[in-house]
Order: structure tokens, then C-alpha cells, then sequence
């Protein structure tokens, strides 16, 4: 009778653990009503969202010319396995043609998928959740026009644990907070620009924050470099530490590298992933590839490890 007990007790405790797991990864989304209904999405401001937060880097079909045909298949090579990224053309079927305004505010802003479950933190939404959500619903209206292309891309090669998604939600839960950047009544506006440049649709953290075990930007580390992503090396600093490019440049270098891509000295250019990154914001304004550097230029200088 005792281990009868014992067993309906654990049996219990193990129901009670997975209701608890199920609460706890539940997929915090947004609802239609809470889209901004006086905003009309303007398409001309989705296009250069859609620069600003590299969507092509990773979309576009691997090796095309055709800067508009976003079906994917790139392949992200990191510690945790092989990510590919999907078909995002305005497809019915193989891509995202078929997605609501709130479909996709939810993907970008939420990391949930249509179906409710969660997208891997290889889609950067960890940055894009600080998005406003007017500029989500322009870069929609921008990406609705484009060519839709046929296709699925593979899927992602992870190994256990990773391909149990629901999982996500608890690191989501240590991750996320869903606050919008808002301006910042005590800095410059061009202080402000920069910074919802940088650490929303510009999503700089992703590879120039240093992350724990788990995967997770280390706040305290803002920008200040760490391993690669995906591959060997290292991703550099770019905080105004006095040892580092961005503390010895001025603000206009900054601006003027990452329009050309040029360094200020001619000695070199940008390689490597920031290639793409550098071609994504040549299409950006002068003043706001300034904001960007003036932002850097104003953060904490964190010296390297």
C-alpha cells in the first residue's frame, strides 16, 4: 500500500511538473487588437527597415544577385547545430504570403510562428522585440511586395535537446523582455536614433555581445565582442574602450566605414560577416549612419578580456 502510495504520489508530482512546464513555455504573443489601428503601413519605410535589420543576409537565396529574393537556405553554423534560414518571399505557401499583420508582428517581435510555436533565437527577435511596432507592420507592407519565389528551404540539423521547441519558452522567459525603445527624454536625439538603430532592426548585439552557456546576450558585456557566432574567432568590440577601433575613431569615421566600408586609413575594409552587414547599411542615411556611430561613441567604454 505504502509504494502504491509512493507511485501515485510521484505520479502526480510528474503531472503537476508538465502542467507548470506547459504554463511556464507558453507562447507569449500579441493580439490584432493591440495593433496600432491609426497606422497606415508605409512600404517606402519598410524598404529601409528591411536594410537596416539585414533581413537579405541571411534570406536571400545563397549566392543570387537578386537582392529581392528572399527564399532562403543560408546555413548558420554555431554550437548548438546547424540552422537554415526559411523562405521569407511573399509565397502563399513555401514562404510567409499567406501571414497577417499579426502573424507577423508575432514572428518578428515575439519569435512565435503562426502555429504558436517557438522560433529559434538564431532569427534575432531578441533584438527585434524592441522594435516599434509601426516599423514591423512597414516592413511587412515593403516585403508583401516582392517577388514571391517557390521553395522550401531544409530544415535545421540540431541535435537533442534542441529540436524540442517548447523548451524555447523557458529561455525566452531569461532572454526577453518585450520592451520597446523608446526615446530617452535626457539624451540627443541623434543619441536616441542611434540607439534604437543599433540595438533594435540593427540588432548589432546579436554577434558584438558576448552570451553565457545558454545562449543568452550578457547585458552587463553590451557590445563589447566575443567568440563568433557561427565558426572560429572572434567578434570585435565595439564599445569607445580606448584600445578598440571604435574608441579611437571619431564619430564621422565610424559613419564613413560603415558607409563604404572602407577603415579611415584606407589600410583595409570590412571582411568577413560584416561584409553584408556594410552593404545592408550603405543604404541607410548619412545622418543616421552618424546616430549609430555618436550612440557607440556614448556607451560605457568596456575594456577586452
Amino acid at each position: 500500500m505504502t509504494l502504491r502510495r509512493l507511485i501515485a504520489g510521484l505520479f502526480v508530482l510528474g503531472l503537476l511538473g508538465l502542467a507548470v512546464f506547459y504554463w511556464l513555455t507558453t507562447p507569449d504573443t500579441l493580439v490584432a487588437s493591440q495593433l496600432p489601428a491609426d497606422h497606415t503601413p508605409d512600404a517606402k519605410n519598410g524598404e529601409y527597415l528591411f536594410h537596416a535589420s539585414g533581413c537579405g543576409s541571411c534570406h536571400l537565396v545563397p549566392g543570387t544577385k537578386d537582392k529581392t529574393r528572399l527564399a532562403g537556405g543560408v546555413e548558420l553554423k554555431t554550437p548548438f547545430g546547424t540552422f537554415v534560414a526559411p523562405n521569407i518571399s511573399p509565397h502563399s505557401t513555401d514562404g510567409i504570403g499567406g501571414w497577417s499583420q499579426i502573424d507577423f508582428v508575432n514572428a518578428v517581435m515575439r519569435g512565435v510562428s503562426p502555429d504558436g510555436s517557438h522560433y529559434y533565437p538564431a532569427f534575432p527577435y531578441a533584438s527585434y522585440q524592441h522594435m516599434r511596432i509601426e516599423d514591423v507592420l512597414d516592413l511587412k507592407a515593403y516585403m508583401d511586395a516582392l517577388p514571391p519565389v517557390a521553395g522550401r528551404a531544409a530544415g535545421h540539423d540540431l541535435p537533442l535537446p534542441f529540436r524540442l521547441r517548447r523548451g524555447l519558452g523557458l529561455w525566452k522567459l531569461l532572454a526577453l523582455d518585450y520592451q520597446e525603445i523608446r526615446s530617452d527624454p535626457a539624451l540627443p536625439d541623434q543619441v536616441n536614433r542611434g540607439r534604437y538603430l543599433v540595438n533594435g532592426p540593427g540588432h548589432c548585439g546579436e554577434c558584438h555581445t558576448p552570451r553565457n552557456v545558454i545562449g543568452i546576450m550578457d547585458g552587463n558585456r553590451h557590445l563589447a565582442g566575443g567568440p563568433a557566432p557561427e565558426g572560429d574567432g572572434r567578434i570585435p568590440n565595439i564599445t569607445p574602450a580606448p584600445s578598440v577601433n571604435v574608441g579611437k575613431w571619431s564619430a564621422e569615421e565610424i559613419a564613413e566605414t560603415l558607409s563604404t566600408g572602407f577603415l579611415p586609413d584606407y589600410s583595409d575594409n570590412l571582411g568577413g560577416s560584416m561584409t553584408s552587414v556594410q552593404e545592408n547599411l550603405s543604404h541607410l542615411s548619412r545622418d543616421d549612419l552618424l546616430a549609430i556611430a555618436i550612440y557607440l561613441k556614448s556607451i560605457d567604454p568596456i575594456t577586452e578580456d
